[in-house]
């Protein structure tokens, strides 16, 4: 392997991740995408690549390849991939871990977000990675172990974290925020979330995947919950994210409408207010 021909496509890959989302000016992020080593959390090759309809072979083994905006798969047969890297660019951005704060990652996968996540709060930060499949858990146990400031928990993910964080970057789609990451996410806080509702074939079952809908930032501060819609997404529908029919479709008119840009606000546990973009009875999005 020629590192020095690494190096030089890690730091182009990070530069094209960045550029394709807008994203201007964050050094710190740029140097995490620039040199956490993708290929450390995947499998070995042949690696597998998401192309729309499934997956096909990557057409080599040189780890170069893995430096451009590609779905890897992690467990194929439940659409279980590395994940987007200019969408995590994104994420990540707006989520602005800092040196020494606390940051959970919900829906680790293999642990590549996770590294980064690592990197971004520093020595003195520290990061709990819940992951609920077992053996996605063990191997991001494993790839992380390296990483002295993180922890790797396999748990459900809906139920944590069980104290204050700082940060809380959830990749799994949902179609409401959990308990845990709203009454967990200390004063100051950010909580990254994918909303939407599962795919669902002709007859309502659910597919592995949701159906498009949007990362939302949630802000906590002393007197409420600021909320920002980011970006368009698709991910990997919560395991044991149950809701009802007429919620799922109330969810997708919602987003076929529109107007998620304009959201500025979560309620949460208070009384339901007028022209709220989402509503449902304990919260909503306004």
């Amino acid at each position: 392997m020629d590192e020095t021909k690494l190096a030089i496509c890690r730091q182009a890959y990070a530069t094209q991740m960045l550029a394709k989302m807008g994203i201007a000016g964050d050094e710190r992020l740029w140097q995490v995408f620039a040199t956490v080593p993708r290929e450390d959390f995947l499998d070995p090759p042949p690696w597998r690549m998401a192309n729309g309809i499934g997956y096909q072979d990557m057409p080599s083994t040189d780890p170069v390849i893995l430096y451009q905006d590609v779905l890897i798969a992690l467990q194929e047969g439940r659409q279980v991939n590395n994940g987007s890297p200019s969408l995590h660019a994104l994420g990540l951005h707006w989520l602005a871990p800092q040196p020494g704060e606390t940051a959970c990652h919900i829906g680790a996968g293999g642990g590549y977000y996770t590294a980064m996540l690592s990197h971004l709060v520093g020595h003195d930060g520290h990061v709990v990675a819940i992951e609920y499949d077992r053996d996605l858990a063990a191997r991001a146990a494993t790839s992380l172990a390296p990483y002295g400031n993180v922890e790797v928990i396999c748990g459900n993910g809906l139920k944590w974290p069980q104290s204050p964080f700082d940060a809380i970057y959830v990749n799994f789609a949902v179609h409401r925020p959990a308990e845990a990451w709203i009454d967990n996410l200390a004063v100051g806080g950010r909580l990254i979330f994918p909303l939407s509702a599962p795919s669902r074939d002709g007859r309502d079952n659910l597919r592995p995947l949701s159906a498009r809908g949007g990362f939302f930032l949630i802000e906590r501060t002393p007197s409420d919950y600021r909320a920002r819609y980011l970006s368009s997404t698709v991910f990997v529908w919560g395991h044991g994210a149950t809701g009802t029919l007429e919620t799922y479709r109330a969810l997708e008119d919602t987003f076929r409408h529109g107007g998620m840009n304009e959201v500025t606000r979560l309620r949460w546990k208070t009384p339901r207010e007028e022209d709220e973009w989402y509503s449902e009875e304990d919260w909503g999005l306004l």
